[in-house]
């Protein structure tokens, strides 16, 4: 069998499983969409212990209630229960999913309605398909045909994206600076040591910030960023500015945050261009 035939058989197979997919998203028997999705509330919050795991997410008590019987369920995050909750705060909602009926076999989740729809595996062999008629393409017409599939859909998603993306860097920076900066304090390090195929070891830390909003939200967040020489930050006192809508965004250090927003706004025209070109050069060596 050719080329041209174990394509054929890619394109097959992916095409079956996106109408599969999408046949079943449209009769609603997706588990994406048997899967409950509730808000839950953070009804506790406790203190991480110095050179505990990062893994772990904040300690917390969540409530939810079961829409099918409005039973209240009262349940912490210990263990493997979905997303880890890094920000966390008394009266914060919180997403919880479980299998309709099971809510002991509850999971957090910080987007809840991501994948509502139970579309994501077929829109991913949509792709795959689209990746195996370029491949044909470029078999059978030649180097610049590849360019051009490839550049295409590239350019046309950086386009939409570089604009919404410079969008919210601006709406999040204003909102980072609307209100004065409040005093926190680094809480806890946490320690992580992990090993790679190797043997070589590296460690991480990662500090834990307290801090009080102006609106009197005593929240408890890991700081990733922003501070020098997190391993010995513990017990540090700190500066934060924080969004009024939603204390989970903050940061330690402004100028930090205007590199980073910097930095990813020239990575994101860059591939822009990378596209772009692709298509242009795609089109030149076509049209010849």
């Amino acid at each position: 069998m050719g080329w041209h035939g174990y394509l054929v058989l890619w394109c097959a197979a992916f095409g079956t499983m996106a109408l599969l997919g999408y046949g079943m998203s449209l009769a609603g028997v997706t588990r994406a969409q048997r899967t409950v999705r509730v808000m839950g509330r953070i009804e506790r919050v406790r203190e991480p212990r110095q050179g505990s795991s990062q893994r772990d997410g904040i300690p917390v008590v969540v409530s939810f209630h079961d829409p099918s019987t409005g039973q209240e369920f009262t349940v912490t995050n210990d263990g493997e229960h979905g997303d880890r909750i890094s920000t966390a705060w008394t009266g914060r909602e919180i997403g919880v999913r479980y299998p309709r009926g099971r809510p002991h076999a509850y999971r957090f989740t910080i987007d809840l309605w991501a994948n509502r729809h139970g579309r994501a595996w077929p829109n991913f062999a949509v792709f795959l398909v689209y990746a195996g008629l370029v491949a044909v393409a470029a078999i059978d017409w030649g180097w610049p045909w590849a360019l051009l599939g490839s550049g295409v859909p590239w350019t046309v998603s950086g386009a939409c994206y570089v604009p919404q993306n410079a969008r919210a860097a601006s709406r999040r920076i204003a909102a980072l600076t609307s209100r004065t900066a409040v005093e926190g304090r680094v809480i806890a390090v946490l320690t992580d040591t992990s090993t790679d195929d190797d043997g070589h070891t590296s460690t991480s830390h990662t500090p834990v910030v307290a801090f009080t909003t102006h609106e009197g939200t005593s929240v408890t967040a890991y700081c990733a960023d922003g501070l020098p020489d997190p391993t010995n930050s513990y017990g540090r006192d700190v500066t934060i500015h924080y969004t009024p809508d939603d204390p989970a965004v903050f940061t330690p250090d402004l100028a930090s945050e205007h590199r980073s927003r910097t930095s990813e706004m020239v990575f994101s025209v860059v591939a822009l261009i990378i596209g772009v070109s692709a298509v242009a050069v795609g089109a030149v060596a076509v049209a010849r």
